[in-house]
């Protein structure tokens, strides 16, 4: 189905049918390109608003994504092109019965949708927790529907009847500043990017100079360093955030695909989320583990900014990596319910989606 009055087509399949969405005249929203957009985030492909418009940025990443899979870059959204998302890009909304759990593409679309009710102020990620759980519930107490969690087909229905305006959420991207140095002895680009917090990539990236090339005395280094008036919590560009992640995770010694996922997983790359419990930031950590962090693993206090955020719940799961022997299965479970709890009754059955999520999603991000 192609609505003629329409420019720019972005093509959504389902099997054998491709839906054909567009950029029109009079933008209006689509719940599944909300989702698509959920997913293009993740991969570091989209900075846009989730609000399911099909605007020149979605179009965009699109396209990157299927250069990225080594696909025609023609931004229509087939089955190849969502396979290649990784466990984002699928099923479609409307496919299954959603339960707690479940993690998926029609997840993120009942994230976006709760959202437009009011129901849901979480992170946009994919993960049927707790959080979206609730809301269902919620919504569904309104709708006089049994409060059971389950996003079945007459929930589905109520959703879609009873979404409004879509969302726009705001951020407000913290400065750059150049911070200008000068390569002495014994300096390597490895060095100077751990020091100053920073990817490797970004640093080299900033300067153009390849990384495996010697790096001369005197060369005049930029150093983009984010910095921020706020002093609490932030709101930032997905983009910013997995820049953050990328150098945190480099500094540490860990996986950077594991850090990305695990924080996509806990926010949706918003380091303005606070949950019920009190966690916060990218990590999503809460204050018990910040003083332990602070306390015992690092030693000195931390503030309370994007990268003391995720300072701290890179140094806690350094410390989880280390204590399971490298294994991220059981770091990530004592992550999600506590390192005694695995170690005394091994992971919980509640744990066990949260777990494969992040791996799955570690592998494409």
């Amino acid at each position: 189905m192609r609505a003629r009055r329409w420019g720019v087509s972005v093509a959504l399949a389902t099997g054998t049918t491709v839906l054909l969405l567009a950029l029109p005249a009079v933008a209006s929203a689509n719940a599944q390109q909300a989702g698509v957009q959920v997913a293009l985030r993740a991969l570091g492909l989209y900075s846009g608003p989730i609000d399911g418009i099909v605007g020149p940025q979605t179009v965009a990443g699109i396209r990157a994504a299927q250069r990225h899979a080594h696909l025609a870059p023609t931004g229509i959204l087939d089955v190849r092109t969502r396979d290649s998302f990784g466990p984002l890009g699928r099923p479609l909304f409307g496919s299954r019965v959603l339960r707690r759990g479940d993690f998926g593409l029609d997840v993120s679309v009942v994230e976006y949708l709760l959202l437009r009710r009011g129901e849901y102020d979480g992170a946009l990620d994919g993960y049927l927790g707790p959080e979206v759980q609730a809301a269902v519930k919620r919504f569904q107490k309104r709708v006089r529907l049994t409060p059971d969690g389950v996003v079945g087909p007459r929930t589905r229905a109520a959703l879609v009847l009873a979404t409004g305006v879509p969302v726009r959420p705001r951020s407000s991207i913290p400065r750059a500043v150049d911070v200008r140095y000068v390569v002495r002895s014994g300096d390597s680009l490895t060095a100077i990017a751990k020091k100053n917090r920073i990817a490797l990539s970004a640093l080299a990236r900033a300067n153009h100079l390849d990384p495996q090339h010697v790096l001369l005395i005197g060369t005049h280094l930029r150093i983009p360093v984010r910095r921020t008036a706020a002093p609490a919590v932030l709101s930032a560009s997905p983009t910013l955030v997995r820049e953050r992640l990328d150098a945190w995770a480099e500094g540490e010694g860990l996986s950077t695909h594991l850090v990305r996922a695990l924080a996509w997983m806990e926010s949706g790359f918003q380091p303005n989320v606070v949950s019920k419990a009190g966690a916060r930031g990218v990590l999503q950590t809460l204050p018990s583990t910040r003083k332990y962090v602070e306390n015992v693993l690092i030693g000195h206090p931390v503030p309370e900014t994007l990268d003391g955020d995720i300072e701290v719940g890179v140094a806690y799961l350094r410390h989880l990596l280390e204590v399971f022997n490298g294994n991220e299965d059981l770091a990530l479970a004592a992550w999600y319910q506590g390192e005694r709890a695995v170690k005394q009754d091994g992971v919980y059955a509640v744990t066990k989606p949260f777990v494969a999520g992040v791996v799955a999603l570690s592998e494409r991000m």
